[in-house]
């Protein structure tokens, strides 16, 4: 959905529910404050304990979102499903073995994003039957009330779940399944987003330490300089498809996997 569209969908939804849409933006704005400040704590964490306390030394620490939140990162995140937060300082002498360190710091914050994924999946999985009855689910199937691309996420994160309380056991669950769907969702995106091996994101690093053994070094120019690249590629939309394929690819997986694990598939 384009920011046009996008805007013009939220001013349409104000108009029609006021309540429901800012009640929306709170669960909106929680989920992208903890999906980044998570993110980026967990590199300023991890650096610490490879010997670097730089971040601890700045207060990078620290769950106060004016320490991580960039309003461009944040504005992506908003409009495009994918962002990013100010990069933790680093400094990599600090380190006890450089190539090991930086692959350890530049993974963190992924693996912490998709860990927080995989946690609210499998929590919005066990609360479904909670949440819907039974002949619900029984005739949309559970992976259609749990997917994003499903009837349940659009009902929920679409503020109707007032008027579908009939439809449901304990209709105030639908609260806690639309955090968890949203949160997962999040991390999930800013995990991928991060995975791309183009500088300064963390796939950058990873990729440079493992396939190219850390011998890859730009400069500050040239850092920002690929940085440009990539906004403009977020502009133009070239990157939304290639992360929205990989989402649904894995989306679809886990779901599948959680589903059958709780004999719901």
């Amino acid at each position: 959905m384009g920011i046009v569209n996008r805007l013009q969908s939220w001013f349409s939804w104000f108009r029609a529910d006021p309540v429901g849409f800012l009640i929306y933006l709170l669960y909106f704005a929680a989920s992208i404050l903890l999906t980044l400040m998570l993110h980026e704590i967990a590199h300023g964490y991890v650096a610490w304990k490879c010997g670097d306390p730089t971040a601890k030394m700045l207060g990078r620490l620290s769950m106060d979102p004016r320490k991580h939140l960039d309003p461009l990162g944040t504005v992506f995140l908003i409009f495009f499903g994918f962002g990013w937060a100010k990069p933790v300082p680093v400094n990599p002498r600090n380190f006890d073995n450089y190539r090991r360190d930086d692959f350890l710091v530049s993974i963190a914050g992924i693996t912490v994003n998709i860990t927080l994924f995989l946690l609210s999946l499998s929590l919005a999985v066990g609360l479904n039957d909670l949440l819907w009855k039974p002949e619900v689910i029984e005739y949309y199937g559970a992976k259609a009330l749990l997917s994003s691309e499903g009837i349940g996420y659009s009902v929920l994160l679409g503020g109707a779940g007032g008027e579908n309380a009939h439809a449901m056991r304990y209709p105030w669950l639908q609260y806690i399944q639309r955090f968890l769907l949203l949160f997962g969702t999040m991390n999930l995106s800013v995990g991928l987003f991060n995975l791309l091996p183009i500088p300064p994101l963390d796939g950058y690093h990873i990729f440079n330490d493992i396939l190219l053994k850390g011998r890859l070094h730009l400069s500050r120019n040239a850092f920002q300089i690929t940085q440009l690249i990539l906004i403009m590629l977020m502009f133009t939309g070239r990157l939304s498809g290639l992360i929205n394929t990989a989402f649904d690819a894995v989306e679809d997986a886990v779901l599948n996997l959680l589903l059958r694990i709780a004999g719901l598939y």
